[in-house]
């Protein structure tokens, strides 16, 4: 992927070196403006990174000691940690075990008096049934913050992932679909009010330097990363295509495999693939055969947040999200991206067939 766009790329880094002008400039403002029209929002604001994104996309919306936000058992873990950092605490809601994405009818169970928002995640980049959460939501008064980290570029009934919650969140770490040159997130929303709010608590509280309104951070959307991240931008619809083509020759090439589930995709769901990840029981052992092969894999994630040591203190036990632990032991996520052949899917497909033969 890099070496498709290296020029590009050099060319833009040389234009932000030649300007010097490094923090909040124009590349920031340009590519917020182009990420907002990618996405079909109103407004986007660059910062530090993702978990930056999620924290701050809470505290605009004032959630804070006392209050609890719903998040999905199944997550990488700054999903939660968002809630932490901004004083709140994640109360987790079951995946849909097809998906592995939030489940919107298990909702109401995790409902208490203290919840004051929902915060899903379009794992893999598959999105979430948004229709389902947001009118669950509006019944109980509750904001909606979608964490679309993994998801740009994805739709739910022809709309944009990132563009139904109140405030939402994303990552451009390196690994993503669309990932900067080191760390970067964004925060998109409809609401200007917000966006104004969003963009002072990221640059130390200050709408004007040396007035500081709010007790803000310094996560700024760097413009070496903008840039970078404009040129990628142009590349992503034709990128989403690719990755969409080489889940259709998986789904082809592993269909029929005893004891081998592949991913399954929500009714009105128009997926970007950010991983593709089957499950099974025998995961371990499947991946040190393909290992062996030389065909890395990799594991999102071995560990679900409510086991890690960080959550200790709020007494989750083994076995008490059954679904998300079961998950996380069986799931793989498969060599995926760009540029990826149908050769190359068709081999690791072999291999993890012959392996399921045994």
């Amino acid at each position: 992927m890099h070496a498709a766009v290296r020029a590009d790329v050099l060319a833009a880094l040389d234009r932000v070196y030649d300007s010097n002008w490094y923090v909040l400039g124009e590349e920031v403002t340009q590519f917020e403006q182009e990420y907002s029209q990618f996405s079909g929002v109103a407004h986007t604001v660059g910062v530090g990174n993702g978990l930056d994104a999620l924290t701050l996309a809470l505290r605009a919306l004032g959630i804070g000691p006392g209050d609890e936000v719903l998040v999905p058992s199944n997550t990488y873990i700054a999903t939660w940690l968002a809630v932490t950092h901004a004083g709140a605490t994640p109360v987790p809601v079951e995946p849909d075990p097809l998906t592995s994405n939030l489940d919107p009818a298990r909702l109401a169970a995790a409902l208490s008096p203290r919840t004051r928002a929902i915060l899903p995640v379009h794992l893999y980049g598959q999105p979430c049934r948004m229709p389902e959460i947001l009118a669950f939501a509006a019944r109980h008064g509750l904001a909606v913050v979608e964490d679309n980290a993994q998801a740009q570029g994805a739709t739910f009934e022809g709309q944009p992932t990132g563009s139904f919650g109140a405030v939402n969140a994303t990552s451009f770490y390196p690994t993503k679909n669309l990932g900067a040159l080191g760390d970067a997130g964004a925060i998109t929303t409809h609401d200007a009010a917000l966006a104004e709010q969003l963009r002072r608590l990221r640059s130390y509280g200050a709408a004007h330097k040396n007035h500081h309104e709010l007790p803000g951070y310094n996560s700024r959307l760097d413009e070496l990363q903008a840039a970078a991240l404009r040129v990628k931008l142009r590349h992503l619809p034709a990128w989403t295509q690719q990755r969409r083509q080489i889940a259709a020759w998986y789904d082809a090439y592993l269909a029929g495999i005893p004891g081998l589930r592949r991913p399954a995709v929500a009714a009105g769901a128009a997926p970007v693939w950010h991983l593709y990840v089957v499950h099974t029981p025998r995961r371990d052992a499947l991946r040190q055969h393909l290992a062996a092969q030389g065909i890395e894999t990799l594991v999102h994630y071995p560990v679900p947040p409510h086991l890690q040591p960080a959550y200790a203190p709020l007494g989750w036990r083994a076995g008490a999200l059954p679904i998300a632990e079961t998950l996380a032991a069986t799931c793989l996520s498969l060599p995926l991206w760009p540029g990826l052949t149908e050769a190359t899917v068709a081999a690791v497909a072999s291999a993890v067939r012959a392996f399921c033969r045994e």
